[in-house]
């Protein structure tokens, strides 16, 4: 059920003035909400692309530092 179907289905908000003024603040409280979730979504994308490139330095390094290693062993 959609939350245009689920706004329909609540015969509790009654339709005069007042229950206009609820509506709309329940529809910017789910807008906000949504807008909080989508900004915390980006950053977690953020964090993840950046963790990713400090694993990927931190690899690089790794192997450049068993690599210089195994050189010396061998001179």
């Amino acid at each position: 059920m959609g939350v245009l179907g689920w706004i329909v289905a609540a015969p509790d908000i009654p339709n005069d003035v007042g229950g206009k003024y609820v509506a709309g603040a329940y529809i910017v409280f789910l807008l906000l909400l949504l807008i909080y979730v989508a900004i915390m979504g980006m950053k977690l994308a953020r964090i993840e692309r950046d963790l990713r490139e400090v694993a990927e330095i931190a690899e690089a390094r790794k192997e450049g530092a068993s690599e210089s290693a195994a050189a010396e062993v061998n001179s």
